[in-house]
């Protein structure tokens, strides 16, 4: 991510470092794993879950093992980013593919659905209990190209404002449930800032927002863009209808943070937030790492200081790198242990993901989890990259257009030429032709 703790070490510190199966034959998918276990099906599961989310991963795949000893998972966790979808493109175009994968909902457009990717087969799916009704409508269509559902949401994972109890406690920030005050505008904002500025203590930022962090900066930017009402492109993908005046007007606001003194260029917002910091914006993946702190602290969807509530958010989704002759026991296998895991999400809350499986979000054990319930609410306001192939987490878009929106942050230049190169960004990308389609044979068509 950027300076300092980046998400992987958090977790890390948080839960310990859980890496299963091998990076090596197994991970490259030859069938090297396929020893004799006494199963009658063997499925191969690549994902690159590290620390407090490697651990809740074996949990669930333990979990299904021991209730279907019938099914050999061979699991395997690769570098998280791009080294993990290098290697899962290079399988599925070599016929070498894990039966079952793990990719960010964003990046599927571009693996070339139906060529690189396999369409996942809904009546199997329905079979062990997982339906389209089950799920955010948003998020099943965001898994959906040309009418084919190719990604089944396993969660969401959101950016949060995450805020000291003790701290607003202290300034009256706090309502009569022990939550944050609602925020509607930047005025108000700005005037919660001051208030939690006068009650914190000396020597630390009042929102933690890692103006230096290119990763951060980009979600945010996103955020605060979806809520202003802010469009990428038209419906067609031929035209870039980016507004660089509401990109302005963002980019204005989260300069301001640095300007008035509430943020601190370099600081780290997960450390200054332990450390007595009364808000940071920081990812849903923080909230082990603050338990574990034993912080009295509350999370909500960002602020809609724009009127319109949207909060950054991406995806884990399963999916079925392509295999030339897929089907059969380990087909069938692949989908009834990806159902079982959505099904059984409530472990996978505790890292702080909004399990994407509605059920588990209305029973009453996720009703008690704090503060996941709190923020509950971003599923149904979600800002996404636009869909398309260079879209999606550690891609492309984002590796462009994270440094420049913080080098508007940092001060390093003004807002309106900032918001002149993201257009010009989104322009240069949107003329590119996806790699991909040099892996493969085809692209996979439109996308819904």
């Amino acid at each position: 991510m950027g300076p300092g703790l980046n998400r992987r070490q958090l977790l890390a510190g948080a839960g310990g470092l859980a890496v299963a199966g091998s990076l090596g034959f197994a991970a490259l998918g030859t069938g090297a794993d396929a020893l004799a276990s006494g199963a009658d099906t063997r499925v191969r599961y690549w994902n690159l879950f590290s620390g407090g989310d490697g651990y809740n991963m074996i949990s669930m795949l333990d979990a299904f093992r021991k209730e279907h000893p019938d099914v050999d998972v061979k699991d395997s966790t690769l570098q998280w980013g791009n080294p993990y979808y290098t290697k899962l493109a290079m399988t599925a175009s070599g016929n070498r593919a894990p039966d079952l994968a793990v990719m960010h909902l964003g990046r599927i457009p571009g693996f070339a659905p139906g060529t690189l990717l396999d369409a996942w087969d809904v009546g199997l799916l329905a079979k062990y209990g997982v339906r389209e009704k089950d799920f955010n409508p948003v998020l099943w269509k965001r898994a959906t190209v040309d009418g084919k559902l190719y990604g089944l949401p396993l969660d969401i994972h959101v950016q949060l404002c995450f805020y000291r109890k003790d701290v607003l406690k202290k300034a009256g920030l706090l309502d009569a449930d022990g939550r944050m005050v609602p925020v509607t505008s930047t005025d108000e904002w700005f005037d919660v800032l001051r208030e939690a500025k006068k009650a914190a203590r000396k020597g630390v930022q009042t929102l933690g927002l890692n103006a230096e962090d290119m990763n951060i900066q980009w979600w945010m930017f996103v955020a605060f863009y979806t809520q202003l009402g802010g469009t990428w492109f038209n419906a067609e993908r031929t035209e870039v209808t980016f507004d660089t005046e509401k990109a302005t007007q963002v980019l204005e606001f989260l300069r301001k943070h640095v300007t008035d003194g509430y943020s601190v260029e370099g600081a780290i917002g997960a450390e200054q937030f332990v450390n007595g910091a009364p808000f940071t914006w920081e990812g849903n993946w923080s909230v082990p790492v603050f338990d574990t702190a034993k912080v009295q602290y509350g999370a909500t969807p960002l602020p809609p200081v724009f009127g319109k509530e949207a909060t950054h958010a991406e995806s884990h989704a399963f999916v079925l790198p392509h295999q030339a002759e897929r089907g059969g026991a380990e087909n069938e296998a692949a989908h009834q242990l990806a159902a079982y895991i959505v099904q059984h999400a409530q472990k996978w809350a505790l890292g702080g993901h909004i399990p994407a499986y509605t059920p588990t979000l209305s029973s009453a054990a996720y009703r008690k989890m704090t503060p996941q319930s709190e923020y509950v609410s971003a599923m149904n306001h979600m800002a996404t990259e636009p869909k398309a192939w260079f879209a999606g987490s550690t891609g492309l878009l984002g590796q462009r257009t994270g440094p420049i929106v913080m080098s508007a942050s940092a001060g390093s230049a003004r807002p309106d030429a900032v918001a002149r190169r993201l257009k010009g960004a989104l322009s240069q990308l949107l003329a590119s032709k996806n790699p991909m389609d040099g892996m493969t044979a085809a692209q996979g068509g439109a996308v819904s």
